[in-house]
């Protein structure tokens, strides 16, 4: 399963990464990768929709729906 979130805040590759890194964190997370461009990250694998947007959140970005 894909998810795609927008994440509001990503200038950088150092937001790049952290935004990754957070949601590879969330059990069930098989890969997420950003594209700063499109402000948005893909995460793929069966984690929790709620819990990933959580960890954005905590990371210091701005989930926008």
């Amino acid at each position: 399963m894909e998810q795609v979130i927008k994440v509001g805040g990503m200038m950088c590759p150092h937001c790049k990464a952290r935004v990754e890194r957070v949601c590879k964190e969330v059990p069930g997370t098989v890969e997420a990768v950003v594209d700063l461009q499109l402000k948005h990250v893909t995460v793929s694998g069966s984690a929790n929709a709620a819990a990933l947007k959580e960890a954005i959140v905590k990371a210091g970005y701005e989930v926008i729906d």
